[in-house]
């Protein structure tokens, strides 16, 4: 079984040939305008706009916790916004991470993996603004995509 590996560097340009998946977790408000998101939407305008279109229209679409959106920004690169945080403040239910939905978004991601042959990649996702800890969410990423044998490049940041 292949482990996850850990680079310093950029994930939204992920080094690996052949298709490609960039996987990052969004709230399920509509917010989209701190953290790892603005370096996507430097980098392509798509995810962005899906992301609030599918928002705007979540009454007629599967928009929710645990649901994964997947936008093709380049003929080899997908983009996958997955609904793993309740909101965007800590309150009285804790941080806004929710492991069960990233598990959930995670298996759909998973699943588009496996259909395009595609490696995935990712910051350290739920573990920034979401207020997640990488040793909760780290297991559901070796349970959901690495024990299916999908190859994970986790990035930190080298800035």
């Amino acid at each position: 079984m292949s482990e996850i590996t850990y680079v310093r560097g950029d994930a939204t340009a992920p080094s690996a040939k052949g298709p490609r998946l960039i996987v990052h977790v969004c709230n399920d408000i509509g917010g989209w305008g701190k953290g790892f998101v603005l370096a996507l939407s430097r980098r392509w305008p798509e995810p962005e706009q899906a992301y609030r279109r599918w928002h705007r229209e979540r009454a007629r679409n599967d928009f929710g916790l645990g649901a994964a959106q997947l936008v093709q920004v380049d003929p080899h690169t997908w983009v996958a916004n997955v609904v793993g945080q309740r909101g965007i403040r800590t309150g009285s239910k804790g941080v806004p991470v929710r492991y069960d939905a990233i598990a959930h978004g995670l298996a759909a991601v998973a699943e588009h993996a496996a259909e395009l042959g595609a490696s995935v990649h990712m910051p350290r996702i739920g573990c920034g603004l979401a207020g997640g800890t990488w040793s909760q969410v780290e297991p559901l990423i070796a349970e959901q995509l690495v024990a299916r044998g999908i190859p994970v490049t986790v990035y930190d940041h080298a800035g």
